[in-house]
């Protein structure tokens, strides 16, 4: 497939850009800083401003798909959208906050007392607006993958569980997920769509 990347050089970006590479994609890796790219093969870096939409729509055109790897306070999920939309770009999927994920039913990881942190409550109100935006789109095929409470740098073992809506946790109760996997998951629901126009999460 022909993968457009946004955010390709972050912690989950450059993951998921391996993971892709990995599986034989072609990806234009989409970036303000290009010169940071390490040198792979099949990946053609472009500089461009995911909050320019006149910018962003060209470097999309043409791709299959659009995976934005970004931080949710220094992106505009209206001038994303948009710019997959102009683009023709009939799938995107968006590297998701486990903030909206429910610890019970009706009770939020953020409406907990411990969490989220105080000082990435703003970062995960934003991924869960950005999540009310897509469930508010039309004609776009979407999925919002959250990652577990812990996003950590780990390794690719490739045993996971998915989920829904749900907070995950593994046998001791922590709730994590290594950038790693958390690519694998995403490039197979890429290659493999079963979560269009839903939001679905991941850990061990």
């Amino acid at each position: 497939m022909k993968v457009a990347l946004i955010g390709a050089t972050g912690n989950a970006g450059s993951r998921i850009l391996e993971e892709l590479v990995r599986r034989g994609h072609s990806i234009t890796a989409i970036t303000r800083n290009p010169e940071r790219m390490k040198d792979l093969p099949c990946v053609v870096a472009k500089q461009g401003d995911a909050n320019n939409v006149a910018d962003l729509a060209p470097l999309l055109t043409g791709h299959d798909a659009v995976v934005s790897s970004l931080h949710f306070m220094a992106s505009d999920p209206h001038k994303l959208i948009a710019a997959v939309k102009q683009a023709g770009v009939k799938r995107y999927l968006v590297v998701g906050g486990a903030g909206g994920l429910e610890v019970e039913p009706g009770v939020r990881v953020i409406d907990t007392e411990h969490g989220v942190p105080e000082p990435y409550r703003p970062e995960s109100r934003a991924g869960i607006a950005f999540l009310d935006e897509l469930q508010a789109t039309q004609d776009l095929d979407w999925t919002f993958l959250s990652p577990s409470e812990q996003f950590v740098a780990g390794e690719r073992t490739g045993v996971f569980r998915l989920g829904s809506d749900a907070l995950l946790r593994d046998e001791s109760g922590r709730s994590w997920i290594s950038y790693e996997d958390y690519a694998v998951a995403l490039v197979d629901e890429l290659q493999t769509p079963s979560h269009s126009g839903r939001r679905f999460t991941v850990g061990y």
